[in-house]
């Protein structure tokens, strides 16, 4: 690793912790060495950052083993209650309702814990002197006293490592937990049911137990007869789970609701000026103008960086904004708010130059997305072999009697703009609007005047309900010499080859507009499918680029590399920046939320309505779409 960051191998590394100063080290009396642990060791307690992760895993633990002694009553009767005895939150085993509902209570608090949440502090704190004073009155345990009291000192001693803020409040929240738990109280609670087969009166079928789970979630009794107090028993736990449901799925409702992120309009305005000036460093800029983002600003208000959260994951796409100068300011405030509000913080889709800056500043690492197709127009043209088949697509199509028109914005009329947000939306693939971190996700608006829009007509055709309009390109500006593509639409039912005649159209009217250079789509994994297909490629690449050609059933990994190669590019690499290699699963899956691809599903009327008031942005085709991650 160089100083700066360099790139090698397709991966940036930020820069290691200073070595420590002088030859020789000074070694304190009582010191035992490296990874050793001394008495003061003990005596200091562990390292303040790693008390989150120590309470996280004690809690669940205690929530395992109270869930398993509230469920299975062999499990109360067992050496290994006698420990579930002594921690805190198993109050015993006169009251199995209790001990499962303390333990599903501690395992959803581990989670917030480990993330520094401040509320799950507050809570920790408000149980585990209940839990002290439980163990005292019913157990009169001390074991069980003093381990509760030890980690109630711990989280009051290291308060300060739990600040973090809660996150946005999400409608999709409480219904997902209502679904979760739901469905994992009906599975525990059939486990609760069938765990007594000694004590139950006959051999009630397996309809007859989740009867009698579904009536015990709401408090009432089922078909299902106990022997003895085991009635009592599992009526209990069966309210509790039921409860419990019922409590979280109200609190994440109502709760106070901490703000989302959005663009506020002098936002936009301070980054309009920002990309005035420095807009033509990056292509992804402008999409930086994205309404339902979030934006954080240097000190000095010369550098920006803009971003989503989605599932704790905090989202920045392409460089900063502004002055590559200031962008060590802009990046540090993102890095403050990450912090704050324990995100994980991640970079998607940043430029080799924004991944040195990202790894030098926070010492992240940044590994290869892919590649960018851009085209300079003064180099383009229809002519040679290489461009046979893109040649004789359009002459094709245009002897069929289409026509092309390239416009600004700001040059068409609104009964036009109109017709266009119609169409395109109508012509989306999907029944969700995708895009986050390359596109706009709207056409047509008063301030983005200078945008380009390719259009796509047939004269002669029989008017359809969007006139003699087929399909649709949107470019938004990169600088004042360049222009990114966002959206590709078209009719379903107009001829195949309308991307490519306006893309081709869109190059050639490029010099009229002072436009020099078109930055098209984005390819997932380009470098892994160019070179898996060479000949000499190891058994290694060909194995990866085997993967990548399946996955492209799903997602448009190699449709777009072909697609964007028919027009004779440079590919400019992307990068993806991120903490720790553990953090990429959940990345990734936070990019495709924020992109649209994993979603939750709205009933058929919901979808119905919400699509008379959504603007248009992109879908995720090949013929529908920009840049979506993996599908640009």
């Amino acid at each position: 690793m160089t100083p700066d960051g360099a790139v090698h191998g397709g991966t940036i590394r930020g820069n290691s912790a200073p070595a420590a100063s002088g030859g020789l080290r000074h070694i304190e009396p009582g010191h035992t060495g490296p990874g050793r642990i001394g008495p003061r060791r003990i005596l200091r307690g562990p390292r303040p950052e790693a008390v989150p992760a120590i309470v996280a895993r004690a809690c669940t633990f205690v929530g395992l083993v109270d869930v398993a002694a509230g469920v299975f009553p062999r499990f109360r009767h067992s050496r290994m209650h006698a420990i579930a005895e002594v921690l805190p939150g198993a109050l015993g085993p006169f009251a199995a309702a209790l001990s499962l509902s303390a333990g599903i209570l501690l395992l959803l608090l581990a989670h917030g814990l480990r993330r520094h949440k401040r509320r799950a502090w507050r809570a920790a704190v408000g149980l585990l002197p209940a839990g002290a004073v439980a163990q005292f009155l019913y157990r009169h345990s001390i074991v069980g006293v003093l381990i509760s009291l030890v980690l109630l000192a711990l989280l009051l001693r290291h308060r300060d490592e739990f600040a973090a803020l809660p996150d946005p409040r999400s409608r999709w929240l409480a219904l997902a937990n209502f679904v979760l738990m739901g469905a994992g109280s009906l599975s525990l609670g059939l486990v609760i049911v069938s765990a007594h087969p000694g004590e139950t009166v006959g051999d009630p079928s397996l309809a007859a137990r989740l009867e009698h789970v579904l009536y015990g979630l709401f408090g009432f009794e089922g078909p299902v007869d106990y022997t003895g107090s085991t009635s009592w028993t599992v009526g209990y736990s069966l309210g509790a789970l039921g409860l419990l449901t019922a409590i979280t799925t109200i609190y994440l409702a109502f709760r106070p609701e901490h703000p989302v992120a959005r663009l506020t309009a002098d936002d936009e305005a301070q980054l309009r000026e920002l990309l005035a000036r420095h807009g033509g460093r990056d292509s992804l800029g402008h999409f930086a103008l994205r309404r339902d983002k979030g934006v954080v600003f240097s000190p000095s208000g010369k550098a920006a960086v803009c971003y989503r959260v989605v599932s704790g994951v905090m989202l920045a796409s392409g460089d900063p904004i502004g002055d590559v100068e200031a962008w060590p300011g802009a990046i540090e405030r993102f890095m403050d708010e990450a912090k704050i509000h324990s995100w994980t913080p991640a970079v998607m889709g940043c430029s080799e130059t924004g991944g040195e800056v990202w790894a030098r500043e926070t010492g992240l690492d940044a590994l290869e997305l892919g590649d960018e197709a851009v085209v300079d127009v003064a180099d383009f043209s229809l002519s040679g072999r290489a461009m046979r088949n893109v040649r004789q697509m359009v002459r094709r199509i245009e002897r069929a009697g289409y026509e092309t028109r390239v416009r600004r914005v700001r040059d068409l009329g609104e009964q036009e703009l109109d017709r266009i947000r119609r169409a395109v939306d109508d012509w989306r693939g999907t029944d969700t609007e995708r895009g986050f971190s390359m596109a706009l996700g709207r056409i047509g608006d008063l301030a983005d005047g200078d945008c380009l829009i390719a259009t796509a007509h047939k004269p002669d055709d029989v008017p359809g309900p969007y006139g003699d309009l087929k399909a649709v390109l949107h470019f938004v500006p990169w600088g004042t010499d360049g222009v990114s593509l966002d959206l590709m639409r078209r009719d379903r039912a107009a001829d195949p080859g309308m991307n490519e005649l306006l893309i081709v159209a869109a190059l050639q009217a490029a010099p009229k507009f002072g436009i020099a250079r078109v930055s098209l789509n984005f390819a997932m994994f380009r470098s892994a499918l160019s070179r898996g297909e060479k000949l000499g490629a190891g058994p290694v690449l060909r194995a990866w680029r085997g993967l990548l050609v399946f996955l492209s059933r799903w997602f448009q990994i190699e449709s777009l590399y072909k697609f964007n190669e028919k027009f004779q590019p440079r590919w400019e690499p992307r990068f993806v920046v991120f903490r720790n290699t553990r953090d990429l699963p959940r990345i990734g899956f936070a990019a495709l939320q924020a992109e649209g691809f994993v979603t939750p599903r709205l009933p058929r009327l919901a979808r119905i309505g919400a699509q008379t008031r959504r603007q248009c942005a992109h879908g995720a085709e090949v013929e529908g779409s920009r840049k979506v991650g993996t599908a640009h």
